[in-house]
């Protein structure tokens, strides 16, 4: 069976990022296991005279406090005395050290493991020049990723989430050849308009003497479900507007991206008084799987069999091929884009609600800048900017590229505008790449008249 790039392509994309990433974050750590123990015990035996001192220390509720404690029964038992066990944070360390050279003793060796006490002990030839010809002594290191990790990739479906809903919106409106600059603001919006809702029932809880945790699951239900109708009924708007008087759709929907910022600046950070079914919605499970992956799996198979399997789906593909030809074969071009803006604007809205749920607070930062990041998601996933063609779960598969990155990025300690510049780089990249491959060719694509 012959395989064509362009089906998987992106998801060898995604694999080799995070490669990529897992090789760039390598980084040596120290054994935290019983030979760990054993291994500094050794060390200590041959390399430190009996009249020196051997300053045990590891960092406490860590690994390596175990290690420390195992260093200090192996050097009884083999009955070596003069050692000191330091248990807790750098400064006893450095307390250790002074009262050490107080006592004009000698250090022959500080037996350590982690990173906890690297500062000290680089400072020790400055601090403590009484102190001289001594060891430092480590177990054995051994190579780990600090990208390649379970709770690094349970981060990255958190984050994944909120792009990858909004994103299934965008690409319904960008395979009809328009745009939605107002995702990003919208799912502000939404965030403060239903956390809102909900601290209003709290604070009728709170007057009837109850508390905030009264307010139940269909309250927040509720308030949730407001915001979601407020974004669909702005996303119907800018659908109207776009639709049927011929608009362009970067200028409504970057007035309506003002807007919806400027309300949502309007109001308060919302971050006490919310009960704790708020947060249901993100961090709750059902038969042992989170919310927001059963959410995700309903919202992709759903719009992958809407757009692949019914007349409607079709018509959307139409509208972006060639909206006159649509027109005039009968396709409702005009109910297709104010449907599609709608659809976004209620995924906006469910964006939002996830995402306040996911930190258990609305602010007004939330959603900045997020339309990069979905625009971006949507074009990495193979939908062409120019309209007509596009794959619901190649959006879901390049959600997941640009959550990569940012993770990577972060993990590497990128500065923001520096990640901003890589994911507008992105975007360009993406869209040339789709140019050429409409056009047939870099070489065609030169030969077109301006």
């Amino acid at each position: 069976m012959k395989i064509k790039f362009g089906d998987y392509g992106m998801v060898l994309v995604l694999l080799a990022l995070v490669l990529l990433f897992s090789l760039l974050t390598l980084k040596r750590k120290d054994d935290n296991g019983p030979s760990a123990a054993l291994d500094l015990v050794e060390q200590v035996q041959k390399d430190v005279p009996e009249g020196q001192t051997v300053l045990i220390f590891g960092a406490t509720n860590t690994p390596y406090q175990g290690v420390a404690e195992g260093v200090a029964k192996g050097l009884t038992k083999e009955g070596r005395g003069n050692f000191q066990l330091v248990i807790g944070v750098p400064r006893d360390l450095r307390v250790a050290l002074n009262e050490l050279r107080g006592a004009g003793g000698q250090l022959g060796a500080i037996a350590t493991s982690g990173e906890r006490a690297n500062e000290i002990i680089q400072e020790i030839p400055n601090n403590y020049p009484e102190f001289k010809n001594y060891k430092v002594l480590r177990p054995s290191t051994s190579l780990y990723s600090t990208f390649f990790q379970t709770r690094n990739f349970l981060a990255i479906s958190k984050r994944v989430v909120v792009i990858a809903i909004v994103a299934i919106g965008m690409t319904l409106v960008i395979i009809t050849a328009g745009i939605d600059l107002s995702v990003g603001s919208l799912v502000g919006l939404s965030a403060m308009v239903g956390a809102g809702m909900v601290q209003t029932n709290v604070v009728r809880a709170l007057e009837a003497g109850g508390s905030a945790n009264d307010v139940g699951g269909g309250a927040v239900l509720l308030g949730f479900l407001i915001a979601i109708l407020c974004c669909a009924a702005i996303g119907f708007t800018c659908g109207s507007v776009i639709a049927v008087f011929k608009v362009a759709p970067f200028i409504v929907t970057l007035g309506v991206m003002m807007i919806a910022r400027g309300l949502a600046k309007m109001s308060t950070d919302i971050d006490h008084n919310l009960p704790l079914s708020f947060d249901w919605l993100s961090h709750g499970k059902i038969l042992g799987i989170p919310n927001t992956i059963l959410l995700l799996i309903f919202l992709y198979l759903g719009a992958h069999i809407f757009m692949s399997r019914t007349k409607y789906g079709r018509y959307i593909y139409a509208v972006g091929g060639n909206a006159e030809a649509s027109r005039l074969s009968g396709v409702p071009v005009t109910g297709v884009l104010v449907f599609v803006y709608t659809i976004c604007g209620v995924l906006c809205g469910l964006g939002g609600c996830v995402q306040a749920s996911q930190i258990g607070e609305a602010t007004k930062t939330i959603g900045i800048s997020l339309e990069l990041e979905v625009i971006a998601a949507v074009v990495v996933g193979g939908t062409s900017l120019f309209g007509g063609t596009g794959r619901i779960f190649g959006t879901l598969i390049g959600a997941l590229v640009i959550s990569v990155m940012k993770n990577g990025m972060n993990q590497l300690n990128f500065e923001d505008a520096l990640q901003d510049v890589v994911l507008g780089a992105i975007i360009i990249i993406a869209v040339l790449i789709d140019k050429l491959r409409q056009s047939g060719g870099l070489r065609k694509v030169l030969a077109e008249p301006y």
